[in-house]
């Protein structure tokens, strides 16, 4: 009787006479809180770079807060930039193959880790903890291990006669982006082994054991079970990863600034030396969106294929 009373007492009648459920609405009000706050730490900036992005926005209108519109001249200007082909290029070029080791070291470790042996837990460990360093030192230690004259890596490739002199990473425009790429290779394995860790770790256990009674080896079980069963978990890895790449700036940052020249040069270096160095703000906001474009074109093509497999 008293859940009866206490139920009535939440209903209400609205304007046009129709009854009104309050409980409907107590989902929402415990997002209300998170929703809120990305909205003012994420909505606002995301607007308001939207709005200068057709303005005519540099050092002068920010001191005068008076800026001009117009229109879709800085993304023409942005896309006309020989120096965005060049920051698209090796954008692609450094998320394919970022991707590409990442993953598939990831993938491997998962496998090995899945099994049981000595140590496997503190070796997990060992290589989870360099997912918790920042990429600021991550940047600094792998400049460090290419230096030119006391770097690991040259000290090793010359000792086993890989090469006769030591390589010049930072100084050869051919060198530089490979060595961007082994460092965010580095610094994004620890990501894919855990998201496929967990995703091996939630097969059924019945599958394989009836793979078992039929005769079935482990490459057998890796190549007709693990792998198509963890189509969807390998769809959600690699657009994250895909994300989480083509936006990476302070890693490049601390190693290159983006050269020798523009060797280095990624879009959100591109963006940064608008913005910060040529105090162009509105063609920075501009290549700002041009990314955030990209970015959402990349999370629709991944939800579309979401909803398509739930609904096959």
């Amino acid at each position: 009787m008293r859940s009866e009373m206490v139920k009535t007492n939440m209903e209400r009648v609205d304007k046009r006479g129709r009854r009104f459920n309050f409980d409907r609405l107590t989902p929402y009000m415990y997002i209300l809180p998170a929703a809120v706050f990305l909205g003012g730490v994420l909505g606002f900036p995301i607007v308001y770079s939207f709005v200068i992005s057709f303005q005519k926005y540099n050092l002068a209108t920010l001191v005068s807060r008076n800026a001009e519109f117009v229109g879709f001249q800085n993304y023409q200007a942005v896309l006309g930039n020989p120096g965005f082909v060049v920051a698209l290029t090796h954008s692609l070029i450094f998320t394919f193959f970022s991707l590409l080791f990442q993953f598939t070291i990831g993938l491997g470790l998962a496998i090995l880790f899945n099994k049981a042996f000595p140590l496997h837990q503190l070796m997990r460990g060992l290589l989870l903890s360099g997912w918790q360093i920042p990429s600021v030192v991550t940047g600094t230690i792998f400049l460090w291990l290419f230096n030119l004259d006391y770097g690991l890596v040259n000290f090793i490739l010359t000792s086993l006669k890989v090469v006769r002199e030591p390589i010049g990473w930072f100084f050869d425009s051919n060198a530089a982006l490979t060595a961007v790429i082994i460092a965010n290779i580095w610094l994004g394995i620890p990501f894919n082994l855990i998201l496929l860790s967990a995703g091996i770790a939630g097969l059924p256990e019945d599958v394989y054991e009836a793979a078992t009674v039929d005769g079935a080896n482990a490459w057998q079980k890796l190549i007709y079970l693990t792998l198509p069963l963890l189509k969807s978990t390998f769809t959600a890895v690699l657009m994250l990863g895909f994300i989480y790449t083509l936006r990476s700036f302070d890693l490049i940052w601390i190693m290159t600034k983006g050269g020798p020249g523009s060797a280095t040069e990624v879009l959100p270096t591109f963006a940064y030396r608008l913005s910060f160095i040529h105090f162009d703000f509105g063609q920075s906001a501009a290549a700002a969106v041009i990314i955030l474009s990209i970015l959402l074109c990349a999370a629709a093509l991944y939800l579309k294929t979401t909803l398509s497999e739930e609904i096959l």
